[in-house]
């Protein structure tokens, strides 16, 4: 497993090092050797400590997992990687059996943007990523691994955009745009 870590407004001490390294040594069973770990941390105006971390496991799958906490780091890095390691465990034993061998080979492009200004409300964050032909089900499947409301994907029954969202009842709704 390979370890990349970033920091926004902090330095990373060997200390955050060693504690992430140590942390991440019980994912390791769970990924390939291969497979990049993307830890960032930033520290906000607040004084508010982020952890941000993105496993990309395979073709069109992205986990992440995101902590804060008020002036401890430790504590936000221990949290996002609690998350990230259920994650990852539920992502391997759920469809462990289902996918091909190939699909962890092909790692995804995962670009974040900068955040774009406007007057009342404001995009504060845009992000692309590969859009890839799935059915409904995989769709439901993926929105759950990765623990979003919506999940965008191109339906391979009618070869189109379409949105799977969250309902308010906990059932799924589907958005499918008309040209």
């Amino acid at each position: 497993m390979k370890l990349t870590i970033n920091a926004r407004n902090m330095s990373v001490t060997p200390a955050i090092t060693q504690r992430i390294e140590k942390k991440t040594a019980t994912m390791s069973r769970y990924l390939w050797p291969e497979t990049e770990l993307q830890v960032k941390m930033r520290k906000e105006k607040d004084d508010r400590r982020v952890v941000e971390i993105t496993v990309p496991m395979g073709k069109n799958v992205i986990l992440r997992s995101e902590a804060s906490a008020e002036d401890n780091l430790f504590l936000a890095i221990d949290q996002a990687l609690a998350k990230m390691e259920r994650q990852i465990r539920k992502h391997r034993t759920k469809l462990g059996k289902n996918l091909r061998e190939e699909a962890f080979s092909e790692v995804p492009e995962y670009i974040e943007d900068e955040p774009a200004e406007d007057e009342d409300r404001k995009v504060v964050r845009r992000k692309s990523f590969p859009v890839r032909p799935m059915s409904v089900e995989d769709a439901a499947i993926e929105m759950e691994l990765l623990g979003h409301s919506f999940f965008v994907f191109v339906n391979i029954d009618t070869d189109r955009t379409n949105v799977l969202y969250l309902r308010k009842d906990g059932n799924l709704g589907l958005l499918e745009p008309e040209a």
